[in-house]
């Protein structure tokens, strides 16, 4: 698969996570630092292909999410023959009274649990590992948060459980405790390491949205640029962005929570091909998607709270689109006003990293951050 050498969580929790007796965990670790490739030869590991009965479960918060976990446990099973694996997501179905036979259910939190109690299909008391992958997003989601602990509840007392969040504020670790019982082994990041070393961080001053396009023009024209992905705060800005692009000739991708899970399974699938190189989002994608391509990351509208404070958790995730697996990559947020700078000056404190002015009518400086 390409791994020469394991990354810092890999390297820290796969001695524990593959030790016998099972011990459990609750582990800080981004995605794109290997912690899916951790969990799965976790459950590999554990199964045994000749108990035909779920023995591992893994919960995602979004469908995507789940399919991305499916293809990594696809590629590191490939010589496990007979292994079956079934998505538990909106949309696939079961057989009432009908117990599943497949070794390892992938799915998301609500799909799950009406196969257990509605459709009586999915029995979790027999599960060797139960994993529970981007904990602080499960939180923020309506429902997702009651409907994991609930699975949880259902869980046999030797089954071993696994919980990775990007984030680790009380919230967190409040609900961890509810779902990991039995003095988990507890991995967290230093603050430092949280602001990913090797992505360059950029800001452009603008005063309008035209004023925000048109510097964004001036990049992608003087820079080389594999793929990127820019993050808008609405759909209404996604989509007039999309428009303008499109009309300016760019091969453009178009992401946002109004789509159905086909939708946008398939525009994924055609920006990782390269179909597309620009995908332009909500927050909808700024976890779980891992194009190894992707160069450079534009937040075209900074990422807020509610009360439109600073949000520096999915400030992390949306930089962290590129970058992978150390791999070098650029971050360019467009700021206009003076909320905008204010919102910036938080995130750069929160990372305490410097975030670079840019201007991008000067050709060269623009250059120099391309090469």
């Amino acid at each position: 698969m390409g791994f020469n050498a394991p990354s810092k969580i890999q390297e820290t929790a796969l001695p524990t996570l593959l030790a016998d007796p099972p011990v459990n965990m609750i582990a800080q670790s981004q995605s794109g630092t290997g912690k899916t490739a951790a969990f799965v030869l976790t459950m590999l590991s554990r199964v045994d292909i000749s108990q035909n009965y779920p023995q591992c479960l893994c919960l995602a918060p979004t469908y995507e999410l789940a399919i991305q976990i499916g293809n990594v446990v696809k590629k590191m099973s490939k010589h496990m023959v007979g292994l079956s694996i079934r998505f538990a997501t909106r949309g696939e179905r079961v057989e009432r009274g009908q117990p599943l036979e497949d070794h390892l259910i992938i799915g998301t939190p609500g799909t799950v649990m009406d196969w257990c109690t509605r459709h009586r299909a999915l029995n979790l008391e027999n599960l060797k590992v139960f994993v529970l992958d981007e904990a602080d997003v499960m939180i923020s989601m309506q429902g997702h948060q009651d409907q994991s602990v609930r699975i949880q509840k259902k869980l046999g007392p030797g089954c071993q459980m696994l919980l990775f969040s990007a984030t680790y504020d009380t919230q967190v670790m409040n609900f961890a405790a509810k779902i990991v019982p039995n003095d988990p082994v507890i991995i967290r990041l230093r603050r430092e390491e949280e602001s990913l070393e090797n992505i360059r961080q950029f800001y452009i001053e603008c005063h309008s949205v035209e004023d925000k396009y048109r510097a964004m023009c001036n990049i992608y024209g003087s820079i080389s640029i594999g793929q990127s992905m820019i993050f808008c705060h609405k759909r209404k800005t996604a989509a007039w962005l999309a428009e303008k692009m499109v009309a300016d000739g760019n091969a453009v991708a178009l992401l946002t929570g109004d789509l159905t899970i086909e939708q946008r399974a398939a525009i994924i699938q055609r920006f990782r091909d390269g179909k597309e190189k620009v995908l332009i989002t909500t927050n909808v994608s700024a976890r779980g998607i891992d194009v190894e391509m992707v160069t450079v990351v534009v937040n075209f509208d900074l990422p807020v709270t509610m009360e439109w404070n600073a949000d520096c958790e999915t400030y992390l995730h949306r930089i962290g689109r590129t970058g992978r697996f150390g791999k070098n990559g650029i971050a360019i947020n467009m700021v206009d006003g003076a909320r905008s700078m204010a919102i910036l000056k938080t995130i750069e404190k929160h990372f305490g990293r410097k975030i670079v002015r840019l201007d991008t009518d000067d050709l060269d400086e623009i250059e120099k951050i391309g090469s």
